[in-house]
């Protein structure tokens, strides 16, 4: 098992805002069990059941309402002993084998613990979480006993769970108690009923406010099975929405996490640790990667993030882009149609702008957050026109990007318009209004930007990725200009990102700490700080080689690579700490997009240390499941990582970094104008002496690639191969 170690009250670590995420004990320690299926996830204890422990983030959750915060199940008045517990590895399934505890029946008769196994599975379809129950008699003799569930529903608003206060809420209503079923009711302030249903399948069972009641008559070696649903209904789910009984609904859900556009992708190495942690990345993207009116789009995260956020779509739709460019066709379609067209400034919002977050909740539609469409986000616009560039590269899909090329240049207007509004060649932000995110960048804590002496930096600012995203941007959506009849266009953005690229150079190097400042502030002041955001330029090509080989060294000095990935902060640093959500803690996602700097490059060093780093932290963790971060301690021998108490897990963009990191480790670029499949100075981890890639499709072809690890090289074979694919290996 992981090493956890308990880091309490991250209010006294960070310097809060309004919108964090408080924690008042460890939620590493709680080991709970997660599912998702669209709008709908939960988050149970080991034993299935949800209990107000720990962070108090246990539910049952529905479009951002809990639907069902308390769960208790009792055996004979008891608490069942737990024997195990674990998701099943496509995560449609939580499964838990559970026994009675020393018992006294009311029949007199002793019940030894370990008599009867309780077997509970349980799943979850778009608005009702099944719950199946099946007790086993091993003893010679029949035995009446009693399973009891006990529930409540606060319908509290996920911004609620995490922390914040309201003044008022809204009614609770009266509970109604029919046949076999109980529902809790809420008409919230924003005028929407909202209603949860607890029904049980057994007909003998008895319901009551909170609480139904199941007598089990168990013969001798005898068998009982009943199941206990939960359904969550209010705006956007239908009281109609179609009943199935435990087998058929579960049929439905294995059928539908077949279809994911990951499932038909094989890919196996000679490590099976590798190989857990590629199983477990796939079944967590099929899990978050939901279909909407405009796609498919990848929620964020669970439980804080279960929605759709611009930034973290459009990173995890790069990870998997080589893979599956669906997913970027989704993610780019949703962001373009909620692509903002007007002046908000309570939504940070300018025309061009590209969406930081969605929010279906309660709080955000009575506008008290502000993220029922929020905007504040200075990265995912540029972002945006990167991952629409990189699209036409990997499908040459014209068709759709003429389809979105109003769009891509109303973001171009916003970069140069409204993200520069000083003139200066660099894209800044700042709010608008006191309620929104003070920083605006991926790490948007409020003291994640400062100066070498620890002082907070004073905006606008303008942090130094977001420059090199910008150059990316319009270096890749230049030559697709230019493919789209658009010549004069692309020679002025080729022009902007070459001025750009040497105005950063000017502006935001540092030969004082051999690498890119993290940002210059409101006056144009450096602020000199050693950051992973330096290592986050490289990929985008804005560094010389003699800048890259500056900062590649850094980021793999101990100082900043801890053993299992690199610090978003190095060691050294005024603000450096470890158990910090941004000054000093390791996030996969981030080490991915260093890593896939290496991409084109001979020297795999840094894509290599990273990908080794991130298996033995996958190794480590519950699941082989990245979280979003951990703590940034220093690895030791015999140590485990240490957790971060409030980390989501899934997390989209932690689980695509595995796919990221090996696209760069590999060197695999696809062009599909030129019907190729490049390799680039391919290479492989230590630990990786074999892997094959099985159905990858680049339009009408596919191929089977294997490869094979040497000393000094990798070898490439084309196992099989269909349809017009040119496969260049470059050494």
């Amino acid at each position: 098992m992981p090493s956890v170690e308990n880091v309490q009250n991250r209010d006294v670590i960070e310097v809060e805002h309004q919108f964090y995420i408080r924690a008042s004990s460890a939620l590493a320690d709680d080991r709970t069990r997660v599912l998702l299926n669209g709008d709908t996830f939960a988050i149970f204890d080991r034993s299935g059941d949800i209990q107000p422990v720990g962070f108090g983030q246990q539910g049952i959750f529905h479009n951002e309402t809990r639907h069902l915060s308390r769960l208790e199940t009792r055996f004979c008045g008891l608490r069942p002993l737990l024997l195990s517990s674990t998701i099943h590895e496509d995560n449609v399934l939580l499964a838990v084998d559970l026994t009675n505890p020393d018992l006294l029946l009311a029949s007199g008769a002793s019940l030894p613990r370990g008599t009867v196994h309780i077997y509970r599975t349980k799943f979850l379809t778009d608005v009702v979480c099944y719950d199946q129950i099946t007790l086993t008699n091993y003893s010679e003799f029949s035995h009446d006993v009693d399973v009891s569930f006990e529930f409540e529903s606060d319908f509290a608003d996920i911004f609620e769970v995490r922390g914040e206060k309201r003044a008022r809420r809204g009614d609770k209503l009266a509970e109604e108690v029919r046949g076999c079923s109980v529902t809790e009711r809420y008409e919230g302030l924003d005028h929407i009923p909202r209603s949860t249903r607890v029904e049980c399948s057994a007909p003998a069972c008895t319901a009551r406010p909170g609480g139904i009641s199941v007598p089990v008559h168990l013969e001798a070696h005898g068998e009982a099975t009943f199941t206990i649903n939960v359904t969550c209904e209010g705006k956007g789910s239908s009281s109609n929405y179609p009943t199935h009984n435990y087998s058929e609904a579960l049929q439905v859900m294995n059928q539908k996490r077949s279809k994911s556009p990951l499932a038909e992708i094989e890919i196996q190495s000679s490590n099976e640790q590798f190989n857990d942690w590629i199983r477990r990345s796939r079944s967590d993207l099929a899990m978050m990667v939901t279909n909407t009116p405009h796609g498919l789009y990848p929620y964020a995260g669970v439980p804080w993030f279960s929605t759709v956020f611009g930034r973290d779509g459009i990173i995890t739709a790069l990870e998997l882009l080589w893979l599956v460019p669906s997913v970027a066709k989704g993610v780019l379609s949703y962001l373009a149609a909620t692509q903002a067209t007007s002046h908000d400034a309570v939504r940070d919002a300018d025309p061009g702008k590209i969406l930081h977050e969605m929010r279906k909740g309660e709080m955000a539609r009575l506008g008290e957050v502000p993220f029922g469409r929020y905007y504040g986000t200075v990265d995912a616009t540029p972002l945006f026109v990167v991952l629409a560039a990189a699209y036409y590269e990997r499908t040459a899909d014209a068709e759709f990007l003429r389809e979105i090329w109003p769009n891509i240049m109303a973001a171009l207007e916003w970069i140069d318009r409204y993200g520069d509004q000083d003139g200066d060649g660099f894209v800044e932000y700042a709010r608008q209004t006191d309620h929104g995110l003070v920083q605006q960048g991926w790490k948007d804590s409020n003291d994640s930007i400062f100066y070498s002496n620890g002082d907070l930096a004073v905006g606008p600012i303008a942090l130094c990725e977001v420059q090199a995203y910008v150059y990316a941007a319009k270096q890749g959506i230049a030559a697709v200009a230019n493919c789209l009849g658009h010549a004069e266009l692309s020679e002025r953005l080729l022009r902007q990102a070459s001025d750009l690229r040497t105005e950063f150079t000017a502006k935001f190097w540092s030969d004082e700490i051999a690498m890119f400042a993290l940002a210059l502030d409101g006056k144009k002041r450096q602020c000199l700080v050693r950051s992973s955001n330096a290592g986050q330029c490289l990929f985008s090509g804005i560094a010389s080689d003699a800048q890259y080989r500056s900062v590649s060294k850094a980021l793999l000095s101990p100082a900043f690579f801890s053993g299992w990935g690199i610090r978003t902060l190095v060691t050294g640093e005024k603000r450096y700490n470890p158990m910090s959500y941004h000054n000093g803690s390791v996030w996969p996602h981030d080490n991915a997009l260093i890593a896939y700097s290496g991409l084109l490059r001979p020297d795999k060093e840094l894509a290599l240390r990273v990908m080794s780093g991130l298996l033995d932290l996958s190794a480590e963790v519950m699941l082989d499941r990245l979280p979003e971060l951990i703590c940034g301690f220093g690895r030791r021998p015999g140590k485990g990582p240490t957790l971060y108490p409030v980390a989501c897990a899934p997390q989209a963009w932690a689980a695509g970094s595995v796919f990221m990191a090996l696209q760069a480790c590999l060197g695999l670029e696809i062009r599909a104008l030129e019907s190729r499949l490049y390799l680039h100075h391919a290479a492989l981890p230590e630990k990786l002496q074999h892997l094959t890639i099985r159905n990858l499709r680049v339009g009408d072809a596919c191929v089977d690639l294997s490869f094979e690890r040497y000393a000094e090289t990798v070898s490439v074979n084309i196992l099989r191969r269909t349809g017009t694919l040119e496969i260049v290996a470059l050494r």
